[in-house]
């Protein structure tokens, strides 16, 4: 099995289109690819590398039909990679052999030499906790809303009072079931009657309603920004995901001052790929509610014609900042 020279790595689930576009375009380029999901290991995915002194790691990483130098990579492109499955164990020996693999195997994806990460994974793991993500905004110079993180109903009712209509918010979605099936836990209006002891069961998010006339999707891919006004035909619709099928995009130019806060924010968490969301209110700058460091993107590029493959591509195939 030959060695792909020089590939751009790419770890993903199987049904990823966003990783799809990026890989076609890839391709297109004669770039070498090589793409796998942490659950073909160990049954369809292998590596191996071993140090000599202060050379660094050497050795390779194999699939079915690639074959990659590890000291040859150019760049990973970390996108939606599943958790490694040895269901076929018992769930002690299971529970042992998925941490070998995140240690061993991830350990050694994550000191590459040489690479460009998009992003790297303790990168975008520090830059998922929303506390921080709120805190390293205002550093920035971004404008955030008023919030609370709390378990204590007092403070959580005085906070309501003080800063008028608040809307909860997970911390963390991750798997949620409702009667056994998936759910999804939305974004919420709550009121000040809703709020009861059982806030004190773990840690709440609440933030003051933004009074917010657009929404903004603003992508950052290496020097590229990509910004684009979100509106809805329901003026009451508190989160655009909510209904995809009742809003309209068009291109904007960001305000100089909110590319800056973003350049800022993303250096504090080694980034090269941030999907922002603002809030566009009546009055004043856009307001800060979040970035996913590995947000999907695709549909954006459908809806309005903007390059943001070609730019990903582009990042990729260059392995460097």
């Amino acid at each position: 099995m030959p060695s792909d020279a020089r590939p751009v790595l790419v770890m993903t689930e199987v049904d990823d289109p966003t990783a799809d576009l990026v890989i076609e375009e890839l391709n297109e380029r004669d770039v070498p690819v090589v793409r796998f999901d942490s659950s073909d290991f160990p049954t369809s995915l292998a590596i191996s590398a071993d140090i000599n002194g202060l050379r660094g790691w050497r050795g390779w990483l194999r699939t079915p039909s690639r074959l990659a130098d590890l000291r040859a990579v150019r760049s990973l492109y970390f996108r939606r990679p599943n958790d490694f499955d040895f269901s076929h164990l018992e769930p002690p020996a299971a529970r042992f052999a998925a941490a070998q693999a995140r240690f061993g195997l991830g350990g050694l994806l994550a000191d590459l030499p040489g690479c460009l990460y998009v992003n790297h994974p303790n990168a975008i793991a520090d830059a998922e906790y929303k506390p921080v993500q709120l805190s390293a905004a205002a550093t920035a110079g971004l404008r955030v809303p008023p919030t609370i993180i709390t378990n204590d109903l007092g403070e959580a009712l005085a906070f309501a009072r003080g800063v008028g209509t608040i809307i909860y918010k997970p911390l963390y979605v991750g798997i949620h079931e409702l009667d056994g099936r998936p759910a999804s836990i939305w974004v919420k209006e709550v009121s000040t009657t809703e709020l009861d002891e059982s806030i004190a069961g773990t840690m709440h998010l609440f933030q003051a309603r933004c009074d917010k006339v657009a929404d903004l999707r603003v992508t950052v891919i290496g020097d590229h920004v990509f910004c684009v006004k979100i509106l809805t035909k329901n003026p009451d619709l508190l989160d655009w995901r909510y209904d995809y099928d009742n809003l309209s995009y068009s291109v904007v130019e960001p305000q100089a001052g909110l590319v800056d806060g973003m350049r800022a924010y993303m250096k504090r968490f080694d980034l090269v790929l941030g999907c922002f969301d603002f809030a566009v209110p009546r009055e004043g700058a856009p307001v800060f509610l979040e970035c996913n460091p590995n947000g999907q993107w695709g549909w954006l590029e459908d809806e309005t014609g903007l390059p943001m493959t070609s730019a990903l591509a582009e990042l990729l195939e260059r392995g460097t900042r």
